[in-house]
């Protein structure tokens, strides 16, 4: 049974560290959301750490700067670790090949091609063209509010290569304050139902997890996953990825869900388990905004 809580500060004492999302949790694509930013400086003020765990598909340092312009300051944060981060080490190691097809919005996501330091003998990654590529690297739609089947007949193609979609960021939407926009993940899920294979690094997949842990182990800390909480409002993503690592949750039904579990301040209880029952998933708790 899902326990709805009142503030973060209710259950925040049982854990050591948070991983927490970010888009429709601690801001909404535009601006910062106040009293996530409080209830995430509290808890470090109690002791606790807190490592966003995003889907983005940026470095880490290009999602610290756009939060900071959003308004969420670096006392908010301990540590980041993106979905970007992850699958550029992938694409570095030449999990897709040299030549790679890029898809997603330049210059905005240009830095997912900046140098890796971590990677021993990184190949030598080169953008080319559909038709010359091994392989192709996915940061999003080139437009995020395109209809999807415009990228039919390339993906067509490109299976019938047999590339591989590496996935940069397997969020199926987000919402822009009030626009929703396609993501990576879209794309991905289309690739895959025409046939075609998809590789995943952010949430709900491992790799952005083990990243995730070994941000905090760079901290010092390494905490057993019963004093790790993940906190996020994505049921196939934050809240799928969670279980699958054994990690309780804190749903945060006001975001992508709102309408299904009638948000506002909380979320109606009766429409909240019909929700996720529906889903066929299950949080430890839920909260209508992380406050």
């Amino acid at each position: 049974m899902t326990r709805i809580i009142e503030t973060f500060a209710d259950i925040s004492g049982q854990y050591d560290a948070a991983f927490v999302d970010l888009w429709g949790c601690m801001h909404n694509g535009v601006e910062a959301l106040p009293d996530a930013v409080a209830a995430m400086q509290a808890y470090r003020a109690q002791g606790g750490v807190v490592v966003l765990v995003t889907n983005s598909p940026r470095p880490w340092e290009s999602v610290a700067h756009q939060i900071l312009d959003f308004g969420i300051p670096e006392d908010a944060w301990d540590a980041i670790a993106t979905s970007g981060d992850s699958a550029r080490a992938a694409m570095y190691r030449g999990i897709v090949g040299e030549k790679v097809y890029f898809m997603g919005e330049s210059p905005r996501d240009d830095a997912f091609f900046e140098p890796l330091q971590i990677i021993d003998k990184p190949v030598n990654i080169q953008r080319v063209p559909l038709d010359q590529a091994e392989g192709i690297v996915c940061c999003g739609p080139f437009d995020p509010m395109a209809d999807l089947a415009v990228n039919r007949a390339d993906f067509l193609y490109a299976k019938q290569k047999g590339l591989k979609l590496l996935c940069a960021n397997p969020d199926i939407v987000v919402d822009r304050g009030d626009v929703r926009e396609w993501c990576a993940g879209a794309l991905a899920q289309l690739y895959t139902e025409m046939g075609g294979e998809s590789l995943y690094f952010g949430k709900p997949h491992p790799p952005i997890y083990d990243l995730a842990r070994r941000r905090l182990a760079a901290l010092n800390k390494v905490p057993s996953d019963a004093s790790i909480i993940a906190i996020g409002d994505g049921p196939h993503t934050d809240v799928l990825g969670a279980l699958q690592e054994d990690l309780d949750v804190l749903f945060i039904s006001g975001g992508l869900a709102a309408t299904e579990t009638k948000t506002t301040t909380q979320p109606d209880p009766d429409a909240l388990k019909t929700y996720l029952d529906d889903q066929k998933i299950s949080a430890t708790f839920a909260i209508g905004h992380l406050r």
